[in-house]
């Protein structure tokens, strides 16, 4: 039996991008709660990082700003099964939003060639999780004073991030290998 590949020849740009918008929602539910912070940490950019690094800017941008939607329709694809556009006006919002540009930074990085070798590939994930970080610290600041900001929305999720960039840039290849992106030259 031959490799699954899952190229664009094979399957519809559109349905694409779809998966990875469930791709990124079933990451949603890996969630560790902090007792200290209103912000969990949560698989989610993971999901994200990946949507950009194999579907590229535009394609990876699009599955995630579908995800937003589906989530804020109500599907339960927020982090632990949270739902509802009211996600996006709580302490977690600046997060959500920071999502979108982060994809898309990774998706611009990947193709200028920052996916062709794996210490790139990790400043690639760390780039577009600082974009997540950054938007994530402009909503945490209305809810959080700011003697409390850094060590309530940032520094508790640097090491999670930095293995998160690790476990992106190691599950990329397979990725590639999935979608026939990399052989295809079909990533947009």
């Amino acid at each position: 039996m031959g490799d699954l590949v899952l190229s664009s020849a094979a399957v519809p740009p559109a349905a694409l991008v779809v998966a990875m918008s469930f791709i990124i929602a079933l990451c949603a539910q890996i969630t560790f709660p902090l007792p200290f912070t209103p912000v969990p940490l949560t698989g989610s950019t993971l999901g994200v990082l990946l949507a950009g690094a194999l579907l590229g800017s535009r394609r990876g941008s699009y599955a995630v700003a579908l995800y937003l939607a589906e989530g804020a329709a109500g599907l339960p694809f927020f982090a632990g099964g949270a739902a509802g556009f009211v996600h996006f006006a709580g302490p977690t919002g600046g997060y959500l939003i920071g999502f979108l540009p982060a994809a898309y930074v990774a998706g611009r990085l990947a193709e200028a060639g920052w996916d062709k070798t794996p210490f790139k590939t990790f400043m690639m994930m760390l780039l577009g999780s600082g974009v997540i970080l950054a938007m994530g610290l402009l909503g945490l600041a209305r809810f959080v004073p700011a003697p409390r900001l850094l060590p309530m929305g940032l520094y508790p999720f640097l090491p999670g991030d930095a293995a998160k960039a690790c476990i992106a840039a190691a599950l990329l290849p397979g990725g590639w290998t999935l979608l026939g992106a990399r052989a295809s030259g079909r990533r947009q």
